[in-house]
This record gives C-alpha cells, structure tokens and sequence, in this order.
C-alpha cells in the first residue's frame, strides 16, 4: 500500500483547506411584518411573499408542533 514519500507541509495542507470556511447565512427583512427572513422565502411569520399573502403564518409557541396543528386542522 503506497504511503507518502514525503511530509505535507502546514502551508500546502492550509491552502488545501481554505475553502472549508463556513459561511454565515444571508437574511433579509420581511417589508410587512419587519421580521427577520430567509430571502426568496416566504414570510414565517406573516406569510407575506413579495406582497401578497403566500401561505399561512406558523404560530409557534409553547408546546406546539406540527402533530398538534394537523389534529387541530382535521378536527375544524
């Protein structure tokens, strides 16, 4: 099983790394509700997507999740 010859130097293993950084998420204000959010995405807070309403707002809260919101929906 061949092995190398020779050591990797600090220099050639970093240059070989640098493009390992990770990147911090860009984020971009709702124009409706102000809330922080991912561009191109609808609002989770609001559901407003460039103007108009796009989906329904998650309310998040204590002791919810996505169980509680099916059963509620299914019930009504």
């Amino acid at each position: 099983m061949p092995v190398p010859k020779y050591r990797t130097s600090a220099s050639r293993r970093d240059q070989r790394r640098s493009h390992h950084a990770l990147t911090a998420k860009s984020l971009s204000t709702c124009p409706n509700c102000k809330e922080v959010r991912m561009p191109h995405h609808a609002c989770p807070s609001c559901g407003h997507y460039k103007g108009q309403q796009a989906i329904e707002p998650r309310s998040f809260g204590v002791g919810t999740n996505a169980a509680d919101s099916i059963e509620t929906s299914s019930e009504s």
